[in-house]
């Protein structure tokens, strides 16, 4: 519609007639008017035609001051006849062709945002992602703001004696809630159990050895052990162990036992294999040892290409778990007692008890029924006990009773007894599924129901049913691939697990870029402090510089790989967090060691276990939960889990390693955050744990 233009009173075709006077002079106004008129309607079209170029598509019906005649009827502006008719014409043209140029300019602008729109997609999703993460970090950052500065501060240290202290297990506590009969023993993790302070290290700590001489030595001020601890131990493997004045070594020899080469090579011979050295030919690469002592065994086998985890339970002195690792040596804290090992079925080639402190008699067998489903099918249990010695059987009436009634149990579990020598006893799993069904009707446990079944339990109550039958991994050692040909798994193998080669392929080139990318960023931070001459280049760091690595969120366990490719003297504990998806049967079949956890909960080990720590995607897993716990909470756990002058390796995404580098001056961490690829929305974070000295009193 055109705007409302004043009317002219020139136009008006009523006047008054009364007077010639009047007339005369309305006649000469109204020429005049005329003119003006004339004068100024092409300049006026050309005005409204340039500032409404659509007007002659929505034609305007009201009357128009252009287009009434003096007689005041409305003429026609399309007449041929006359050169103003000819020049509308003309500018009627240039009009439909501006229109047709719009049209054509609006038509092809359209085309190419569309096609733009295409091709960048995956960037405005990424872009979506990133704006979504952001978000969660500026609520975050809000909620910490709201709390006053008071939150910002630096973390405290803890108590003195919270040195050795692990949230989630407290004997006393539990004893004082009802626990007994050994399940106070068992990990309790209430809302209670998280520790918001940062654990000193005890008065003259020392630095470990690297590796393979912390193996042998250990500093004594670094673990919580008396002198009596040391000499009246009862473990096998406890024994080979001397006290000096500064330092714990460790002997493969000892009076009281011809050494654990020989134990070792004795289980080998029973087994039908010439000596430990064959163990890998037989389809042994990894064995869960129960009640290591201060882990001899297995780090002897170590050197065999075998890779043995401790578990024990928690002991507030005298540990066998943090003196194990404080060898450098595969452990943690774990237990029989009333729950199911936080480990898949059918995860272990061999289970070891060498005078282990379990009576496997006890609670109708329902240990023996837990070794059994972590054990994979045609693995081996191997038992070292006073009450396997035949000789005592005729002295002690109850000890026989003991014995038989384990060895009944065993043979109902469709176990086969290949050997007994001295107090040494040793069995091996059945291979084949039918053995359970073919058993005397009422003769031993059932077959789990498929609901009872569960592959991957945590911390479930233990059930008195034979598990792991219904997995799709149900295959004897001697049928798998033979170290280290087991870890490079085929599409086969792969597709029990729902995953595609190639999705393990690009994992595995990530993770070998990663460990190199990290040697070389390691290298001049370690070396830093060291004299140089001038445009040298830092030295390379020791293959050894690590030893004990924990991946906090495994995924495939492409970590552990690549550290092993790359020929690092290293063991990786591999944790697969509850929140995300679980792996954790893929990556014990690889022929490594790990375990499921929550990071909402303290880790099952004692402070000052780890060398490195890797969080590669967890604070984005974490966050995307509905989480319970904050990344305060979790960087507080990493924290007591670190060693002095240990090393935090954090990738993830931008805005989420920006949040976590301003909280790491709380934590007293030295900390920078390196861009991986200039194309990439993910940052790497590296920090590094500072050793705080306690004085002493």
């Amino acid at each position: 519609m055109s705007r409302p233009l004043p009317l002219h009173r020139g136009v008006s075709g009523m006047r008054n007639l009364s007077n010639s006077n009047d007339f005369w002079d309305s006649e000469v106004k109204d020429k005049t008017e005329k003119e003006d008129l004339d004068r100024n309607r092409a300049s006026d079209q050309s005005y409204l035609s340039l500032r409404f170029p659509f007007r002659l598509l929505c034609p305007d019906n009201s009357p128009s001051k252009y287009g009434i005649t003096e007689n005041g009827f409305a003429s026609d502006p399309f007449s041929v006849g006359s050169p103003r008719s000819r020049h509308k014409l003309t500018v009627l043209f240039l009009k439909l062709s501006l229109v047709v140029i719009v049209i054509l300019a609006l038509t092809g602008s359209f085309w190419w945002t569309l096609s733009i729109s295409t091709l960048s997609r995956g960037h405005i999703f990424h872009g979506y992602r990133r704006l979504q993460e952001q978000l969660v970090l500026d609520l975050w950052d809000i909620g910490e703001l709201s709390l006053g500065a008071s939150r910002m501060k630096e973390i405290d240290f803890c108590p003195e004696e919270s040195e050795n202290h692990i949230p989630c297990f407290n004997i006393s506590e539990n004893l004082a809630l009802g626990y007994s009969d050994g399940s106070e023993y068992d990990r309790q993790c209430g809302q209670g159990s998280r520790q918001s302070c940062l654990v000193l290290p005890p008065v003259n700590y020392k630095i470990p050895l690297r590796w393979p001489t912390g193996r042998d030595v250990i500093w004594v001020a670094n673990v919580k052990i008396t002198g009596q601890e040391v000499f009246t131990s009862g473990s096998l493997t406890k024994r080979m162990m001397m006290l000096e004045e500064e330092q714990i070594s460790f002997r493969s020899a000892s009076l009281m036992f011809d050494g654990v080469e020989d134990y070792s090579h004795q289980i080998a011979e029973m087994i039908g294999l010439r000596n430990e050295s064959n163990f890998i030919q037989a389809g042994v690469r990894t064995i869960l040892d129960i009640g290591c002592g201060y882990g001899s065994f297995g780090a002897h086998l170590f050197s065999k290409q075998l890779l043995t985890m401790c578990i024990a339970n928690y002991e507030s002195s005298g540990s066998q778990v943090q003196l194990t690792l404080e060898r450098g040596l595969p452990a943690m804290i774990g237990s029989f007692n009333s729950k199911q090992l936080p480990y898949p079925s059918l995860s272990f080639d061999m289970l070891h008890c060498a005078r282990c402190g379990i009576d496997w008699d006890e609670k109708d067998g329902i240990f023996l029924i837990e070794v059994d489903r972590v054990l994979k099918p045609g693995g081996y249990f191997v038992w070292t006990s006073p009450l396997t010695n035949v000789q005592s059987f005729l002295r002690n009436k109850e000890k026989q009773r003991r014995w038989n009634f384990v060895r009944d149990f065993a043979e109902n579990l469709c176990w086969e007894l290949m050997s007994q020598q001295e107090e040494t006893v040793l069995w091996k799993k059945t291979s084949k599924k039918n053995c359970y069904n073919s058993r005397k009707p009422g003769s031993g446990p059932p077959i789990c129901s498929k609901g009872q079944d569960v592959e991957s339990p945590y911390y479930r109550p233990l059930q008195n049913c034979i598990g792991g039958t219904h997995s799709r991994r149900w295959l004897p050692i001697e049928e798998r691939p033979t170290w280290p040909s087991r870890s490079n798994l085929n599409k086969n193998e792969l597709a029990l697990y729902g995953l595609h080669s190639e999705e393990l392929n690009e994992d595995t080139t990530d993770s070998r870029t990663a460990v190199r990318n990290y040697w070389s960023l390691l290298s001049p931070l370690i070396f830093s402090d060291h004299p140089k001459r001038p445009g040298e280049e830092d030295p390379s760091p020791p293959y050894n510089m690590l030893r004990n690595v924990l991946d906090m969120n495994a995924r495939y366990g492409g970590l552990n790989a690549a550290l092993l490719e790359a020929g690092k003297s290293v063991w990786v504990m591999n944790v697969v967090p509850t929140s995300g998806p679980n792996y954790l049967p893929l990556i014990l079949d690889r022929g490594y060691v790990g375990v499921l956890h929550d990071w909402c909960e303290a880790f099952p080990t004692y402070p000052r276990t780890y060398d490195m720590v890797h969080a590669d995607g967890l604070l984005s897993l974490e966050t995307s939960q509905h989480r319970r716990c904050t990344m305060l909470d979790l960087f507080t756990e990493i924290d007591r889990l670190l060693r002095p002058e240990g090393w935090i390796l954090i990738r993830d995404a931008a805005p989420l390693v920006e949040s976590a580098r301003a909280l790491t001056t709380r934590l007293k961490w030295d900390a920078r955050i390196i861009e991986i690829e200039s194309n990439s929305d993910e940052r790497l974070l590296i920090c590094q744990k500072p050793f705080f000295k306690k004085q002493a009193m």
